[in-house]
């Protein structure tokens, strides 16, 4: 469903730029004819401008570190070069260009990965993380979390389907590695199926845990429990046992145009990381997130029932 609404706003864009620039080069206007294409075409790097101008407000009550310009800059840079990567190429185009990948026998490959992604991604955007575990005979599942727009309730049977496949194919209990809402989903899997067991350690990179002040914007049902003070999620944090946090790692970024402010992506007890001048989407990619996760994968020790 996301990667054919995707695909239809791409090519809408894409026609709309094209149909623009042909009629008022046709009129005699080629400077308004190539300035409204490239609008049309780059003016998602506004709407994150505006992002990151809402970031830098609301993180100045925030306890961890303040982001220079100079950061805040590099970070919408470098979301403006991810951001049609993921949402203009590989979610919409390649969603299955990359298939699952496990062991024809058990206990042949090493620990795996189950890979859960955010708001309005699909798996591909593991595409990049799935192309290098495959070259290290890595078994990995991504999944897709549907429906989109849908509670994040519904998701943790999708995510136990995914752990059942991999523990049935290793052996060993999984990394479980979630971007954004996808670490919401995982822990409201892990109450569900009371799961602490059954996972290895759980990273998870820009989820925000404790809501986010950009919910207000979207009413969608997940959205709505992704907001600030949302009573789904206050829930969800008083049933966790107090000791489950410590299988945490939790990448967070004072520069994360979405999960801010910038601490409501660290929970107490976890090993938080804070990675400087890094936005949302493109924190996925950084080096030492996917360095962490082949770290535990190397880890031999197994969560004890």
């Amino acid at each position: 469903m996301l990667s054919r609404l995707q695909q239809g706003i791409t090519l809408g864009l894409l026609l709309a730029a094209g149909l623009w620039a042909a009629w008022f080069s046709f009129t005699g206007s080629p400077h308004l004819a190539w300035f409204g294409a490239l609008l049309i075409m780059f003016g998602y790097a506004l709407f994150l401008a505006l992002e990151f101008a809402f970031l830098r407000m609301v993180n100045r009550a925030d306890p961890a570190p303040p982001a220079s310009a100079k950061q805040l800059l590099r970070a919408w840079w470098g979301e403006v070069l991810t951001a049609p990567q993921v949402f203009c190429w590989r979610q919409p185009f390649r969603s299955r260009a990359i298939p699952d990948w496990l062991p024809e026998r058990r206990g042949e490959a090493s620990r795996g990965i189950v890979l859960v992604h955010g708001f309005v991604c699909n798996r591909a955007v593991w595409n990049p993380w799935m192309t290098r575990l495959r070259a290290q005979g890595i078994p990995y599942i991504a999944v897709n979390l549907e429906p989109v727009f849908g509670s994040i309730d519904e998701y943790v049977h999708i995510i136990e389907r995914a752990v059942e496949l991999m523990e049935g194919a290793t052996g060993r209990a999984p990394v479980l590695v979630a971007h954004s809402m996808g670490g919401l989903a995982v822990r409201a899997w892990l109450h569900r199926f009371a799961a602490d067991h059954r996972v290895h350690r759980v990273i998870t990179i820009g989820s925000p845990h404790h809501g986010t002040w950009m919910g207000r914007f979207v009413h969608t049902r997940n959205t709505r429990e992704m907001q600030l003070n949302s009573a789904w999620r206050q829930a969800l944090a008083e049933r966790e046992p107090s000791e489950r946090h410590a299988g945490f790692t939790c990448f967070y970024s004072h520069c994360d145009n979405i999960a801010f402010p910038a601490s409501t992506a660290t929970l107490p007890g976890a090993d938080n990381r804070h990675v400087p001048g890094v936005a949302h989407v493109h924190l996925l990619f950084q080096n030492e997130v996917f360095s962490e996760a082949l770290r535990w994968l190397e880890s031999p020790k197994d969560p004890k029932p």
